[in-house]
């Protein structure tokens, strides 16, 4: 059964049924998976609107962001393992900003510029040397 998360936005499920304009956001390797409607998420000023971080953050993920979100450090690098079609191109500040960033993939975003753009799946991994356990309110 799907459980009510913050702000009313939508749910933290595994089994939730999925409508037309469901996004569905799995962080790994917590495994926590998201599902709210395109466009309905309520914006958290960190990153782009219904950029991964912005989820992360209206979902209780912990997803580092030294510069508050600003494509200004790398400290939100995630590699994005499925769903790369319903995320926003990555522009020319994004690619320049992850070119110093620690283990760069061909699947790497910036959490704070990767803007779901149509309903869909998603399945990120927050990278083990970018876990802040340990983390202050930005």
């Amino acid at each position: 059964m799907a459980e009510d998360k913050t702000h009313g936005a939508g749910t933290m499920t595994e089994d939730a049924p999925a409508g037309e304009n469901t996004v569905q956001v799995t962080f790994l390797p917590e495994g926590k998976t998201v599902q709210f409607e395109h466009g309905k998420l309520p914006y958290e000023h960190h990153g782009k609107q219904e950029s991964l971080l912005d989820i992360a953050l209206n979902y209780g993920v912990t997803l580092d962001h030294a510069c508050g979100g600003n494509c200004a450090c790398t400290t939100c690098h995630v590699w994005v393992k499925e769903g790369t079609e319903n995320l926003s191109e990555m522009d020319d500040d994004e690619a320049d900003r992850l070119d110093m960033a620690a283990d760069l993939q061909l699947n790497s975003r910036l959490g704070c510029q990767a803007q779901i753009t149509k309903p869909g799946k998603v399945v990120v991994e927050i990278p083990a040397w970018n876990r802040n356990y340990v983390s202050e309110e930005h």
